[in-house]
């Protein structure tokens, strides 16, 4: 049997050699090609080759079954176990995935069976398992769809989540937007609580790719609509037209009111005959109300309403017996420095000019005589109804204080008036109400000299005048307040008269000499020759000695002292002396007993 096998194998051997023989395989044929072909990683590794038919069999097989699996990819998986912790994904690959069911807790009804969007997060992990992510699934499909709704201006629905500064958070697709508050309707919302909860449709109209960031408005879905019913509303309208509409806005320069679809607006200036400060005080949010077209403009889609065209003029209901000197009462709606409007009437008004608000020549402002508010009543001065205007007066109502002034001013009268206002000049000093008078400058004071009348008094006091000048005519009062008192420098006259000796103290050394005051009014210069003194020295600031006077001017107040005359004339009243007495005792007076009596004077005053 041993030899039989044997030889079977040498006859199997030499068989094969002769089909070897006969077909010679590829590497005999060519053996550079065989070489470079050749896998000599699987001849490193052991691994037995494979026929090139069955392994493209074996790869048409792996496609046809199994996923490619490639990160940042989103594909559909097959929920097929939930555990405590996890969900089990089939995505038809090598294995099955992992999911955390902290990534479902927005759908808590999650089952086995359901399929859901997944991300493959690690293809294996350290125990090879294939982990899955359905949040970052969610996240990538949501920002396709999200573009995809910028992109084709598609309308998407959202859930509005909750406020925020400036307007509203919506979860579309699962992506928080931004909704600004002027985006939520065409009209201004006052309740953003309203629309917390709700599901709406919405456009996006903003994507910030860098900082991830979309803006979404509701808005925009209406505004098209908006616009073609603006343009066949306009197309219908009239001037003239009365509509019935309802206050959608107020702002300070007017309202405006939704006319069904369209907007149109009412000026502050067309709500009321009358002056109104801010149209509130007409008009309230949502109150319906009446108005008229006045204009409109159907290429720019504006409509300009009129409510107080509704009513009659005023002018034209105001009563027609009503003349000039009538009295009439109304309430002050403005102030102007130079005059006040009164509305007598509602949209009618009257100028109450300053002028005629008080009989007072010295005009000041509207302020000082009314305020806004005040119910006022004056006399019609001018009335012209073609023009719609009429001028009043306030001052006409009571007696002219002009009337009787010569009884109750005459020339010469004392009187206490009060301090009204200033001017370079003088003071203007008002007697009572309509009777002002002027005490110029130099009437204010006998001795001080005034550069401006503010150093002698002050607005609102009160002054003793003497009434100096009354032109009735020119309705002028000439004043004085100096002559309320006796002329001090008459008693001065004598008091310094020219060489009477005065002792005081030098008050100020000034240019060309000092000055020394002797009392509160007189103030006397001593010029510089005059201030030497015995010895040849001058006298300094605030050295007291006796002084001469040498000039007194009554008229305009000048007092001039010197010094050097008080011993210049002593010197010469020794002579006279000395002269005397020699010729009483016939004794002959020499030169040298003069200057003896000199030198006794010179050292009595120098103390010694």
């Amino acid at each position: 049997m041993a030899e039989e096998t044997k030889n079977q194998e040498v006859q199997e051997n030499e068989s094969s050699e002769v089909q070897t023989q006969a077909a010679p395989s590829p590497q005999q044929e060519n053996p550079e090609k065989f070489l470079e072909d050749f896998n000599w990683h699987n001849y490193e590794e052991g691994i037995d080759p494979v026929d090139d038919t069955k392994l493209e069999e074996f790869e048409k097989l792996v496609a046809e079954n199994f996923v490619d699996t490639l990160d940042d990819e989103v594909t559909t998986g097959r929920v097929i176990n939930i555990t405590d912790r996890d969900a089990i994904i089939d995505i038809n690959a090598k294995s099955e995935g992992v999911i955390s069911l902290n990534e479902f807790r927005y759908n808590p009804d999650l089952k086995v069976g359901d399929e859901v969007e997944v991300l493959i997060d690690v293809r294996e992990d350290a125990t090879g398992q294939l982990i899955l992510s359905h949040r970052k699934a969610r996240v990538i499909m949501a920002w396709d769809r999200v573009n995809k709704a910028h992109d084709e201006s598609l309308i998407v629905n959202g859930f509005v989540k909750c406020r925020t500064k400036g307007g509203m958070i919506v979860d579309v697709f699962g992506i928080e937007a931004f909704l600004p508050g002027s985006q939520i309707d065409v009209k201004p919302i006052r309740d953003y609580d309203a629309y917390v909860g709700k599901t709406m449709e919405f456009k996006v109209v903003k994507i910030n790719h860098e900082f991830k960031n979309v803006v979404v408005s509701h808005k925009a879905l209406i505004e098209a609509d908006i616009e073609e019913q603006k343009k066949e509303i306009i197309g219908q309208l009239e001037k003239g037209q009365v509509l019935e509409g309802t206050v959608k806005n107020i702002t300070s320069y007017g309202v405006f009111v939704d006319l069904g679809g369209v907007d149109g607006l009412i000026h502050i200036t067309d709500l009321s005959w009358s002056r109104i400060n801010h149209p509130n005080e007409i008009v309230e949010l949502d109150q319906k109300l009446n108005v008229v077209i006045l204009d409109f403009d159907e290429a720019k889609t504006r409509i300009q309403l009129g409510l107080k065209q509704l009513h009659k003029h005023p002018w034209e209901a105001l009563d027609q017996d009503l003349k000039v000197g009538d009295k009439v009462k109304g309430k002050v709606v403005v102030i102007a420095d130079y005059g006040a409007f009164i509305e007598v009437a509602e949209g009618v008004e009257g100028l109450i000019h300053v002028s005629e608000m008080s009989w007072s020549t010295h005009l000041r402002s509207a302020q000082d005589f009314v305020k806004v508010g005040d119910e006022v009543e004056a006399q019609i001065l001018t009335l012209d109804r073609d023009d719609r205007k009429m001028s009043l007066g306030i001052k006409q109502l009571t007696p002219d204080p002009w009337t009787d002034i010569t009884a109750k001013y005459p020339v010469g009268s004392k009187h206490t008036g009060i301090v009204r206002n200033f001017t370079n000049f003088g003071v203007f000093v008002e007697l009572e109400e309509g009777i002002d008078g002027l005490i110029y400058i130099s009437d204010l004071s006998w001795t001080k000299k005034i550069k401006h009348p503010s150093e002698f008094t002050n607005v609102g006091d009160k002054l003793e005048v003497v009434v100096l000048e009354l032109d009735v005519e020119g309705r002028k009062l000439s004043l004085g307040h100096k002559q309320t008192e006796s002329n001090p420098w008459d008693k001065y006259e004598t008091e310094f008269a020219v060489g009477t000796t005065h002792t005081s103290e030098v008050s100020e050394i000034v240019d060309k000499g000092a000055t020394v005051e002797f009392n509160e009014d007189i103030t006397a210069f001593v010029p510089t020759r005059h201030l030497e003194k015995e010895d040849g020295k001058k006298l300094s600031q605030g050295e007291t000695a006796e002084f001469q006077i040498i000039e007194f001017n009554k008229e305009f107040k000048r007092v001039v002292a010197s010094h050097t005359a008080i011993h210049k004339e002593e010197e010469q009243q020794i002579v006279k002396q000395a002269a005397k007495k020699a010729a009483q005792t016939n004794d002959k007076t020499t030169i040298g007993d003069v200057n003896a009596e000199l030198q006794a004077l010179k050292d009595k005053m120098e103390g010694k």
